[in-house]
């Protein structure tokens, strides 16, 4: 079972810029094939660090007013957001340590 959650234009407020947690959340859509590859590889990190980051997914397709709202032009994009703001990023395909990388230090002890 996966410990994603869906992010949506409609929940990103709550679960994302009032998170007590840093989050994760993993721009992508159906029909992006990088997007394709780097979902196992969320999915790997969200369950490995589960409690210590929230992790979400967000389809760009269904959830334009998100996306757009932060400059989301290519895909997959990874924001990493802490205390409601933008702390790092990344766009395109990387390896599940990179993608550790980006938020191992806004977390207390990983």
């Amino acid at each position: 079972m996966s410990n994603e959650i869906i992010i949506d234009d409609s929940n990103f407020e709550t679960e994302v810029l009032k998170s007590d947690k840093p989050v994760l959340v993993d721009f992508w859509a159906a029909w992006c094939a990088p997007c394709r590859m780097l979902g196992p590889i969320v999915e790997d990190v969200a369950n490995e660090y589960s409690g210590k980051v929230k992790i979400g997914k967000c389809n760009v397709d269904d959830n334009q007013e998100t996306a757009s709202k932060y400059g989301i032009m290519s895909i997959p994009t990874i924001l990493i957001f802490k205390d409601g703001k933008v702390v790092n990023q990344s766009i395109g395909v990387i390896s599940k340590e990179n993608v550790i990388n980006l938020f191992r230090k806004y977390i207390e002890s990983v």
